[in-house]
């Protein structure tokens, strides 16, 4: 066992959450919840079909729904986007008679989608700066009269993680019929980074992990991955594997609960002993952006103790799998012998001895599994920081056998096979000869725009038209303030969504709003009810089906307003057959399985696999689609990913996601596992900083961008709270933040906004 460094005793008069993720902490937090949002009495039978066969795909997270499910398969976070979405609330016309938006641009994230499910579609009318009533047959008439008159180069289809492989698929075959490649997602946002490095380094732009491999895996290590808020169920494995001695290893700016201690609120013995089990053998804060100098550190030590073992006559790196599947060995660990511990420890935080206590669990591991989140991804150099991991992992052979792989940890239930069914920018990732024959038309071969880029052509006056499948995305960007002052110039905006939120309050010169069905809501169309299916965060494809009465009869579902909207945009076509689709979603599956035969073979048969069915993964196989044929060691001169240097005044911002909320959505004002209740506007820094910086507990601050750039970047109001993190370094919440958040701080490879390591100043 190694050196045990996870007991933490906060320090005195930080705030800090004293009890264990789950426990009686979750059941209170989906109690109030419900009550909260007047949710039905079904709302509980919703809950006992929440992933689990031929019952619904949570629309939160996209973690696995196994085939041996719990009596309840759903976490606390789970359960509070069911409940959000069955409220008994309705945000009705009349609602919209009574405000102005200029009015609602007031109010909070939270106020906004208290008024409920949006019931009617809805027109902008702006000389009354309200939004009224329309049809859908107009929606979709006007809204497609003004895509013709546009250069389909300058409109841009967005869509949230939430839409289901079906509306994915249809939306970006509009896109390619309309005439572009403006296809970006939530996974620009997050993710990206993860795709590119690992599409260049192992040859597949997803993780490697299953969900077996949980149970055959002797370490897992975490870097930058929070469990505990964003996917809660992941804690019931985590439990199991610490139970039976799984060393678990995590590198984390923050001291997550969820990685400390959990009770599992399904035990009852649990539950009225106060039972805990210890997840992280070693928990190790680092500095954010540390963690390229953390990943070198861990590799000088894995070298070292080869060195060692060579002595002996053994080896400790998998000397066969290096020299057959991998290139680039001998430049990076020469890199890494070259790096000196001095600068392993100033850029990382950490100590080398503690380095080495991880890097010794890793050498003495047999089958090692890397989880990791935005943490990594969302920095200047995230790039490298994922590459790393990856050169970590290759050293012992740890991908393509079981019980080993690198696992990004997705958010959004369906973000990942949005990009696998054809949501992307990039034309390389699409199948376009196929869809060439398949549809008979010449799809567009450039590049499109990707979130960031979508973003300065706005501000630019490129982007003339915006299409949000879903999300919030005028909140969930980069430069909030600049962005919001420059989307009005835009000619057409329409925003497909179930709730009222922000970005439905600043519109184009034409504005439309359209309520479509959640994903708990039975779909019923012309060949009769309806399932549709996502894939979760490990490759498998699920089926779900709804069973709920939706919001309103006015409501369409996501599938069936594209289709309309295409149908009103586009010239008939003998081959694309949009009422037939929408009536029957079967049909869409047999066209995704043509398109993409190797992954979605049987696609209609497949759906309902228990677990779902695995999709493949070429890297997990030890197949290698890069340029060499074999796995690429990445090596870099840099031990910082943050893109800019340290400055007498100058922090490292994280932004943070409370318990209460996901993405966007503010569920409420508790996050309870960081101990801090009823604000959002506070900012975490930690004792020894806030007197080196002269501040005191409850003084209300501003901060400041610090990028040079000549921008003036501020928010204040903010409320001085100690909390337990690293030096030099501060916390505060997501989106609130954004607007300090450069357009150009963005990952270098893959424009993933760095969010997780922003450039400020504190203002007194």
């Amino acid at each position: 066992m190694s050196q045990d460094t996870s007991a933490h005793d906060p320090e005195p008069g930080t705030v800090h959450y004293d009890s264990p993720a789950g426990g009686w902490g979750s059941v209170r937090g989906i109690a109030s919840i419900f009550g909260k949002e007047w949710a039905t009495p079904l709302a509980t039978e919703t809950l006992f079909r929440q992933n689990k066969p031929r019952g619904f795909m949570c629309v939160s997270c996209s973690w696995a729904k196994p085939a041996d499910h719990h009596p309840f398969e759903f976490c606390e976070n789970g359960a509070k986007a069911t409940l959000w979405e069955l409220t008994s609330r309705r945000c009705t016309p009349e609602f919209f008679a009574k405000h102005t938006l200029t009015e609602l641009r007031q109010w909070s994230d939270y106020d906004l989608e208290q008024q409920g499910r949006l019931t009617h579609p809805l027109r902008y009318d702006r000389a009354r700066d309200r939004y009224v009533p329309c049809g859908w047959d107009e929606a979709f008439r006007e809204i497609g009269a003004e895509l013709r008159r546009l250069d389909p180069k300058t409109a841009v289809f967005y869509t949230s993680g939430r839409a289901s492989l079906e509306t994915a698929y249809l939306y970006a075959l509009f896109a390619r019929l309309y005439g572009h490649n403006n296809l970006p997602d939530s996974s620009n946002m997050c993710h990206e980074t993860t795709s590119v490095a690992l599409k260049e380094t192992i040859g597949a732009s997803v993780g490697t992990v299953v969900f077996d491999d949980l149970q055959n895996c002797d370490a897992m290590f975490f870097f930058g991955q929070n469990p505990g808020t964003n996917s809660p169920r992941f804690l019931h494995p985590l439990r199991q594997a610490s139970r039976r001695g799984v060393e678990i290893i995590t590198f984390n700016p923050v001291r997550e609960r969820g990685l400390e201690v959990f009770t599992n609120p399904q035990s009852p013995v649990e539950m009225l002993t106060g039972q805990e089990t210890r997840i992280s053998t070693q928990y190790h804060q680092v500095r954010p952006g540390g963690d390229i100098a953390v990943l070198t550190g861990l590799c000088k030590h894995v070298f070292a103790a080869d060195d060692a073992a060579q002595a002996e006559g053994r080896r400790v790196l998998d000397v066969d799998f290096l020299a057959q599947h991998t290139h680039g060995l001998e430049a990076f660990e020469a890199k890494v012998r070259a790096t000196p511990w001095e600068a392993i420890e100033r850029e990382s935080g950490l100590s080398r001895r503690d380095i080495e206590a991880a890097g010794q669990v890793y050498v003495e591991a047999d089958r090692v599994c890397a989880f990791y989140g935005m943490g990594l991804t969302q920095h200047a150099h995230g790039h490298d920081n994922v590459a790393l991991l990856v050169n970590l992992l290759l050293l012992k052979g740890n991908i393509g056998r079981d019980g080993t792989g690198i696992s990004p940890v997705r958010g959004h239930s369906n973000v990942q096979g949005q990009r696998t069914v054809g949501i992307s920018e990039k034309p390389e990732l699409v199948p376009l000869d196929r869809l060439a024959a398949q549809y008979g038309f010449e799809p567009p071969r450039d590049k499109g725009l990707n979130t960031v880029e979508t973003c300065e052509g706005i501000l630019a006056g490129t982007v003339k038209a915006f299409i949000g499948l879903g999300g919030n995305f005028l909140r969930a960007i980069p430069e909030t303030e600049r962005m919001e002052a420059a989307w009005p110039r835009m000619r057409l905006t329409v925003q497909v969504a179930t709730k009222l939120n922000r970005s439905h309050l600043v519109n184009g010169e034409v504005a439309y709003l359209l309520p479509c069905l959640g994903r708990t809501e039975e779909d019923r169309q012309k060949s009769g009810p309806q399932a549709v299916t996502i894939e979760d965060t490990f490759s498998c494809i699920q089926g779900s089906l709804a069973r709920r009465s939706p919001a309103s009869e006015h409501l369409r579902s996501e599938i069936a307003i594209v289709a309309g909207l295409a149908k009103a945009t586009l010239a008939p076509n003998p081959k694309v057959t949009w009422d037939e689709w929408a009536g029957d979603y079967a049909l869409v599956r047999d066209l995704i399985a043509e398109t993409y035969p190797e992954e979605f073979h049987d696609f209609n048969a497949r759906m309902w696999t228990p677990g779902g069915f695995y999709r493949g993964n070429s890297a997990r196989e030890r197949i290698w689609k890069t340029k060499s044929g074999k796995a690429e060691f990445t090596t870099t001169e840099r031990l910082s990913s943050t893109g800019f240097a340290d400055a007498p005044g100058r922090y490292r911002l994280i932004t943070l996601r409370s318990n209460d909320q996901f993405n966007t959505t503010i569920y409420g004002y508790s996050d309870r596992l960081r101990g801090i209740e009823g604000t959002r506007t506070v900012l975490l820094i930690n004792p020894d900083e806030m007197r080196r910086a002269n501040l005191r507990e409850g003084q209300v601050v501003a901060l400041v961008g610090d990028a040079q750039d000549g921008v003036e970047r501020m928010v204040s109001g903010l409320t001085v709270t100690p909390f337990s993190l690293p030096d030099g370094c501060l916390g505060a919440y997501y989106p609130e933040m954004n607007p300090l958040i450069p357009l150009s701080h963005h990952d270098a490879q893959s424009k993933t906004p760095a969010a997780k390591s922003v450039p400020v100043r504190i203002r007194a």
